[in-house]
Order: C-alpha cells, then sequence, then structure tokens
C-alpha cells in the first residue's frame, strides 16, 4: 500500500510538471486574448477535457497501440527522456519571443488541448509510467490528480500572470524545467538500461562462463 502511494504521488507530480501549467500561462493567454473571461473559461475547459481523454487513452491502450507500430518500452523510455530532455531545455532557457501565426478561429483541439497539454512529453510519460508500474488504473487516477490543479491554474492564468508577473512566471517555469531535466535523465536512463538487457544479455553469458570455469 505504501509502495503504490509512493508511486501515485509519484506519477501525479511528474505528470503536473510535464504539463507546466504555469509555464503555459502567457501562451494561453496569448491565444485567448480576443474573448470575453466566461468564454475563455468554457473553452479552457473544453480543451483541458480533450487533452485528458487523450492522455487517458494512451494510457489504457498505449501498449497495443505500440504492438501495431513495433515499438518496445525501451525506446518509449530513450525517446521519451531525449524529448523532455529538450522540453526541460526550452524551459529553462525560454526564448524571448511571443508566439507569432497565433489561430485567428476559436482554437478547437489544436493547440491548446494537444500540443500544449497532451503532448509528445506528457504522452510519453503517461505510457511510461503505466508500463513500469504495471496499474494503469494508479496512473489514470494519478494523471486525473494532475489535471485538477492545473485546469485550476488555468482557468485562474489572468490572475496569476498579474499577481506573479512575468519575471514570477519565468521563475517558477524555470524550477519545473529543472525538474523535468532530472526526470529526463531518469527516463533516458531506465530506457537504456533496458535496452541493453534486452539486446545483450550480458548477465546469462556471465553466469555460463562462471559455471564453465567452476566446473572446470
Amino acid at each position: 500500500m505504501v509502495a503504490d502511494s509512493t508511486s501515485f504521488i509519484k506519477v501525479a507530480l511528474s505528470l503536473f510538471v510535464v504539463m507546466n501549467a504555469i509555464g503555459q500561462i502567457p501562451l494561453f493567454i496569448s491565444i485567448l486574448a480576443p474573448y470575453d473571461a466566461v468564454r475563455q473559461k468554457k473553452i479552457i475547459f473544453r480543451e483541458l477535457s480533450f487533452a485528458l481523454v487523450l492522455l487517458l487513452l494512451f494510457n489504457f491502450f498505449g501498449d497495443e497501440i505500440l504492438d501495431v507500430i513495433g515499438i518496445t518500452k525501451a525506446i518509449i523510455g530513450i525517446a521519451g527522456g531525449i524529448l523532455l530532455f529538450i522540453i526541460s531545455l526550452s524551459m529553462i532557457f525560454p526564448k524571448d519571443t511571443h508566439p507569432n501565426g497565433l489561430p485567428k478561429h476559436e482554437p478547437m483541439f489544436v493547440p491548446l488541448a494537444m500540443p500544449i497539454i497532451a503532448g509528445p512529453g506528457s504522452i510519453a510519460v503517461v505510457m511510461l509510467f503505466a508500463q513500469q508500474t504495471g496499474h494503469v488504473f494508479l496512473v489514470a487516477g494519478a494523471l486525473i490528480a494532475a489535471w485538477i490543479p492545473t485546469l485550476l491554474i488555468l482557468l485562474a492564468a489572468t490572475y496569476i500572470r498579474n499577481y506573479l508577473g512575468e519575471k514570477g512566471l519565468q521563475a517558477i517555469e524555470r524550477m519545473g524545467g529543472i525538474l523535468i531535466c532530472l526526470i529526463a535523465i531518469r527516463m533516458f536512463s531506465m530506457g537504456a538500461i533496458s535496452m541493453i538487457k534486452e539486446n545483450f544479455p550480458i548477465p546469462e553469458i556471465a553466469k555460463k562462463v562462471t559455471g564453465y570455469f567452476f566446473d572446470m
């Protein structure tokens, strides 16, 4: 039970950090600027719901998707680690440019639901934790637990931005980037170790060699 609760907290915190609600506040505000406050909240709730459903689909059916395209768990770990590392660098060292090419029509699924919230990084994390823990319902609960504060933060995006200011948002985003960097290194390391074990069963060879010499 303790291990399950620890895993739940770890997965929920990791997903919350990867979804990066605080760091997405300026982008959400820019995209939703043409709409009044009531309409903004409706759009945010709708898009976050789309993102949650998409992530839940990958949580429950990720293995089937991987089997179809022939991707192993080790590859997911390595690719997810590299991807999260790149994302963490963009958070730690953000560009000073404002987003260009914002949609002129009301956003529907793209880009707020995907790839901003349910992006490659969060999808990879969901699938990896589902495979590592072996408990898709635990990961689903942790995902919902991370999704709720993400939704609340984005619903209050305007107030948070006014309170923290640009510097405060940047500081929090960079701290989140450091945490994601650590998660990325862990994911990559575990993926690399799994790939080595799958393709180079050194322990088995070592056992045979040592057994041969002891028999002599």
